[in-house]
């Protein structure tokens, strides 16, 4: 298990630090691993798995856009 830092984060995800902390909190990312009082990071395969799902979602919208 690796467990990657905010920058990596915002590079994979193409979001910006500010959203990334937004959907967390609203339960819409995973959520971050508190390392210290100031240090937070992310399971690097959560963040994947989420990625992939954004990518899942998109192909079924375009699926069902192409079934009508």
């Amino acid at each position: 298990m690796r467990l990657i830092r905010i920058k990596e984060v915002m590079n994979l995800t193409g979001i910006s630090r500010a959203y990334v902390y937004v959907l967390a909190q609203k339960g819409e990312f995973p959520a971050p691993v508190k390392l210290t009082e100031r240090s937070s990071a992310w399971v690097e395969e959560e963040v994947k798995q989420w990625i992939e799902s954004r990518i899942q979602e998109r192909n079924k919208v375009h699926s069902d856009l192409g079934q009508e």
